[in-house]
């Protein structure tokens, strides 16, 4: 049996575990403290057989309106993602010592259509 985790990403922002099952390091943020104790699959929105962002992985427990946060996605990932569905793509964000700063922002629907006729 699976416990599958669905989240509101998917291969659209990050394909690189459908493309080649890159491995990431995933925990819930807002609980980053407790125990890694559930074993998941992380699916994403698209309702494709490959929307995964990871199989079989240890996670903390998670609940609705937790927060996921895969680590270190990779000095491409942005690059790699598209509009797939028309989903927008997510901001990027750096973190350093504790601190932020936005690289780019995140797309709007506005963005998305901005070409339409």
């Amino acid at each position: 049996m699976r416990t599958y985790v669905g989240v509101d990403g998917g291969m659209f922002d990050n394909p690189r575990y459908i493309l080649y099952q890159a491995n990431y390091e995933i925990l819930c943020a807002n609980r980053a403290g407790d125990p890694r104790d559930t074993v998941v699959t992380i699916a994403g929105k698209c309702c494709e057989s490959g929307d995964l962002i990871q199989e079989h992985t240890k996670i903390q427990a998670v609940k609705p309106g937790d927060v996921l946060a895969v680590l270190c996605t990779g000095a491409y990932n942005y690059s790699m993602a598209s509009n797939y569905n028309r989903n927008c793509r997510p901001p990027v964000v750096f973190v350093r010592d504790g601190e932020t700063r936005l690289a780019i922002r995140g797309e709007t629907y506005d963005d998305l259509i901005r070409c339409d006729l």
